[in-house]
């Protein structure tokens, strides 16, 4: 369990790099969308939204008794029918034999049953579509775009947007191992490392077009490339934003990704686009249907759904810092270790670095990731952590979204996720996605809350409030045999 010296060598992050490397998230401003855009905008904002009850005359493929859970709004004349096999969506071979062979699927995941006849059939209506954690949706939207390729069409046909590079390269991964048998190429568009540029040795880079089919990346990049004159518009089929709740967000992605939108728009009014996320406000969710072409489905996975029945939670309160970091180092981690990886999440860079310091200091080896990080570092963190080479990672919630790591069956909250904007109030989103790294696919989990001041007992109470549930109490941080039976409860014991 103790680190060497070498070890902790290697797992620590030095003071100068964390104050050297501020991420870049800087935002260009949003083009004035065109007239036609605005009569898109016209068209679909007199659509209702709000009222999300099934409407039983427009829902043309609720035949699975176990899809209730699920409320869907269609739009148009098109007739869709749940897939329960994968055969049914007449995909080709090559695809077929990546599903079976390579991602080890038998059959479609509820929500990919639902959501793949709206997206490969014509006439490929967009689609808002929101379902929690773990339940398929990398794999909707990546089968999506493998679908809709044409291999012989050297050219870029899909783009798949995300929030970090993080969650671009995973999902990257997933794509390239489901289209392994297709042919189809692909290739990541973020800051560096995953480019296709050509060093002419006078430390100039020249970039030539792309002509990967399948195109995902960050929206800062991949509005640059487009600007750049780099990256294709013109043979467009399909746009997918991924945790596009944050893409579409103020304090998100939201001029970049409607710059883009905007841009393909133009250039190619047919390319379908999917919005999938695990949470969508009413905010976000009334924008999209604004940005959607006229006629679009929605689906979306009732409130008290979201909650991850496979996961445990709990709140422990303490009475101080010094507690929260006994109760991590005594209670949890020694138990921990022996159920599967540990995801620690913290609000702030500084608290990132003090709490990685003190658990290396007291004989943990622990490795920690945050946006000021070289790009290089974070990868290189991601890659250990996936690789089981590391057991407990320190996170911002930089990979709170989309983070996908089976052996993760336990999250710490070390600080409970607040709107950055109004402290006092929880982000009841971010807080379903931290949640959602441990127990994916149904697996079991355990997430511990640490509560140690008047501010967060409020915070807490407000996460209950909005989920309509009441998380359980650990009796006393002091008491081992509590977080035995809470572990034991979960399952993980």
């Amino acid at each position: 369990m103790a680190a060497t010296a070498a070890d902790s060598a290697t797992s620590t992050i030095s003071a100068a790099d964390t104050t050297a490397h501020l991420a870049d998230l800087k935002h260009d401003a949003v083009e004035e969308p065109s007239s036609s855009s605005k009569s898109e905008e016209k068209i679909a904002s007199e659509i209702e939204i709000g009222n999300l009850t099934i409407n039983e005359s427009n829902n043309k493929f609720f035949h699975d008794p176990e899809s209730c859970n699920i409320k869907t709004i269609t739009s148009g004349d098109t007739p869709y029918a749940s897939a329960f096999t994968f055969e049914e969506l007449n995909l080709l071979p090559e695809l077929l034999k990546g599903l079976y062979v390579e991602m080890k699927y038998e059959k479609p995941s509820k929500i990919q049953a639902i959501s793949l006849p709206m997206i490969l059939n014509p006439p490929y209506l967009d689609l808002i579509a929101q379902a929690h954690n773990g339940s398929g949706k990398t794999a909707c939207f990546t089968l999506g775009m493998l679908s809709r390729i044409d291999p012989k069409l050297k050219a870029p046909q899909a783009f798949c947007i995300c929030p970090t590079r993080e969650l671009a390269i995973q999902n990257l991964e997933v794509l390239r191992k489901m289209g392994k048998y297709s042919g189809i190429t692909s290739e990541c568009a973020i800051r560096a490392g995953f480019g296709n540029e050509i060093h002419t040795g006078k430390k100039q880079t020249i970039r030539p077009p792309i002509t990967s089919q399948i195109v995902i990346g960050t929206p800062g990049t991949i509005r640059h490339r487009i600007r750049a004159n780099k990256l294709s518009l013109s043979y467009l089929k399909i746009l997918v934003l991924d945790e596009a709740d944050h893409m579409l967000a103020e304090d998100g992605f939201k001029d970049d990704s409607v710059h883009i939108i905007n841009k393909i728009r133009c250039v190619n009014p047919q390319c379908q686009v999917l919005f999938f996320s695990a949470t969508f406000n009413e905010t976000v969710k009334e924008f999209a249907a604004k940005i959607v072409k006229g006629n679009h489905n929605q689906l979306f996975v009732k409130k008290e759904e979201l909650s991850l029945q496979s996961v445990k939670q709990y709140k422990v309160n303490c009475p101080d810092e010094l507690a929260k970091v006994m109760v991590i180092k005594d209670r949890i981690l020694e138990f921990g270790e022996r159920v599967g990886q540990t995801i620690i999440f913290v609000r702030t860079r500084n608290s990132a670095m003090t709490l990685h310091w003190i658990l290396v200091e007291i004989g943990y080896d622990v490795t920690t990731i945050q946006g000021a990080l070289k790009q290089e570092d974070r990868d290189r963190i991601v890659k250990e952590f996936k690789d089981g080479l590391t057991q407990v990672l320190i996170s911002t919630d930089l990979l709170a979204r989309g983070f996908d790591q089976d052996q993760v069956n336990l999250v710490i909250n070390y600080d409970l996720p607040v709107k950055h904007n109004h402290p006092t109030e929880p982000d009841c989103e971010v807080y379903m996605h931290r949640i959602g790294r441990a127990g994916r696919f149904g697996r079991k989990g355990a997430v511990f809350n640490l509560l140690c001041s008047d501010a967060d007992k409020t915070i807490m109470t407000k996460i209950e409030n909005h989920f309509g549930t009441e998380i359980a109490e650990v009796r006393d941080w002091r008491n081992e045999e509590d977080f035995v039976v809470a572990l034991r409860s979960a399952g993980l014991l």
